[in-house]
């Protein structure tokens, strides 16, 4: 039990932050966890800096690093604020991964199922794409592997951020003449659904976006809500209305 306002037994710590009390008298013997006080029972006790403390330890192993390597890291932090600020960014970083990750398996899914061409840059965003060299060769050949990867690492983050801008740009765009009540099949939003196509075509790395694909890209920006926020985002509507720009094209043009 709770001994002290702000301060933990060895096996009260040890419980809350999932581990046991083994571990932690192992990280105060290295010196990594010392306890704040020690009563005249012998008990460890920890105080908040000790949560503090251990909080890092525990992030720092997540990250893969070793028990001498993250005592060096400690030794090094004087300031307990500008250490929950990087243990506030490195925990970002990792969430940002991990929803890179969480969103290119869904990409890949969505690709997969409708029969459309993969991207292997789009396909491994959020992993380590040299890691998986050999699988992306095995599954999508040599070439899908080294166009993508050219294609990816040539882009500055810049050109990335650039990219990503020239989309928001178009949904802007198509949102606007949808408000304006614009027909999907005039000029002006043809022109729209011209550099959507033109900005799909950047991402497919030239290769041709052939008629049923950009008809079927449409049909998945309604169908699946978290595309379709992108649009609808400008109007309730406009990823509908979207979808019907794209297909007026498709049929005109490819």
């Amino acid at each position: 039990m709770t001994m002290v306002t702000g301060e933990w037994s060895i096996q009260d710590l040890a419980k809350a932050a999932g581990t046991t009390s083994r571990t932690l008298r192992h990280y105060g013997q290295l010196g990594l966890l010392p306890p704040s006080r020690i009563g005249a029972n012998g008990y460890r006790y920890y105080d908040q800096g000790s949560l503090v403390r251990l909080q890092r330890i525990l992030l720092l192993r997540e990250l893969g690093l070793g028990l001498p390597v993250i005592a060096e890291v400690l030794a090094g932090e004087q300031d307990t604020t500008a250490a929950l600020r990087t243990h506030l960014d490195l925990l970002q970083q990792e969430q940002d991964r991990i929803r890179r990750q969480i969103e290119s398996v869904q990409t890949t899914l969505h690709k997969t199922e409708r029969g459309e061409q993969l991207v292997a840059a789009e396909v491994f965003d959020g992993f380590d794409h040299t890691k998986y060299k050999d699988e992306v060769i095995e599954r999508w050949g040599k070439e899908a592997y080294e166009s993508g990867d050219r294609w990816w690492r040539s882009m500055s983050d810049a050109d990335k951020k650039a990219f990503q801008q020239t989309h928001l740009d178009i949904a802007a765009d198509y949102g606007r003449a949808h408000a304006a009540g614009v027909a999907p099949d005039s000029d002006e939003v043809q022109a729209i659904a011209q550099r959507h196509l033109d900005w799909i075509g950047v991402g497919w790395q030239g290769r041709s976006v052939v008629k049923e694909a950009f008809i079927g890209l449409g049909e998945m920006y309604v169908a699946d809500p978290r595309f379709a926020v992108n649009y609808d985002v400008h109007g309730a509507g406009t990823a509908e209305f979207v979808r019907d720009a794209m297909k007026v094209y498709a049929e005109r043009n490819l």
